[in-house]
């Protein structure tokens, strides 16, 4: 199914109606969460590509955060957050050690 496309009710059942209505408000929660993870991800990139050190050492506590919040809401899987978050450690580790 197309991202934001409706959810098609084909029985007029209380339940399936009800299931409908969970669906498209879950999806759109989901939706939101990822959303919120993966721009914050991209600012903490760039800052890393621009090779600010500072930035991207202020960044990287919130960053790990909301994976971790993404991973608890269950819209990451847990080995691809730990994958995120240590590639993303190293990444301005390696940065903060190339200033020193």
């Amino acid at each position: 199914m197309a991202q934001g496309a409706a959810t098609k009710v084909k029985k007029r059942k209380k339940s399936v109606i009800k299931r409908a209505k969970q669906s498209r408000k879950r999806a759109e929660i989901n939706r939101a969460n990822t959303t919120r993870v993966r721009t914050i991800m991209k600012k903490l990139r760039a800052a890393i590509t621009a090779k600010d050190a500072a930035t991207a050492g202020t960044m990287l506590h919130p960053t790990l955060s909301a994976i971790d919040r993404a991973i608890s809401k269950g819209v990451l899987e847990e080995n691809t957050g730990n994958r995120y978050k240590s590639r993303l450690s190293v990444a301005v580790n390696g940065l903060s050690a190339a200033k020193a």
